[in-house]
């Protein structure tokens, strides 16, 4: 039986679409990040994490792993669409028992990923301030009655450098 970790993980993506998969390619490898982000109770929590990434099934998707100790562990798969010209973005955390479905496409110089959880709240995770050996990652929500919801409410904020 072949290992797991063989089967799963890559080495480099495929040359017939490196260049529409260098968008979240070029965050493979390690990182550190410090976090501010709000629970869910209100109170702000400040803390140190990591994030893990790397190539995955044939190199055609990117697995990642976002560790901030004691308030979420989980991993996002990252799936390009060329139909759509945009990412599928799959969130698990069973620590906290929160999923999330998002597409991700290039904004500015940015990338931001937007989604409707289950109870139809309106997410967008955004990466920005994007160099090589660092990024800052905003996750907000919007809830609302309307089509468009009201504000856009901050609930994390991560400046990660490589390490």
């Amino acid at each position: 039986m072949t290992d797991l970790i063989s089967t799963l993980f890559s080495p480099a993506p495929p040359p017939d679409r490196a260049d529409k998969l260098a968008l979240y390619g070029r965050f493979v490898g390690d990182w550190r990040f410090e976090a501010e982000t709000r629970l869910a109770d209100g109170r702000l929590h400040k803390g140190v994490g990591e994030i893990h990434f790397g190539w995955a099934l044939a190199g055609r998707a990117i697995i990642d792993c976002w560790i901030l100790p004691g308030i979420f562990h989980g991993t996002t798969l990252r799936v390009y669409d060329p139909g759509l010209d945009a990412w599928h973005i799959i969130w698990s955390d069973p620590l906290r028992q929160f999923y999330a479905r998002q597409l991700g496409r290039v904004q500015g110089g940015g990338i931001v990923q937007e989604g409707t959880l289950e109870n139809g709240t309106r997410t967008r995770w955004s990466f920005s301030d994007i160099t090589p050996n660092s990024f800052t990652w905003s996750g907000e929500i919007q809830t609302g009655e309307t089509s468009t919801g009201g504000p856009w409410q901050r609930q994390s904020l991560y400046h990660a450098t490589r390490t």
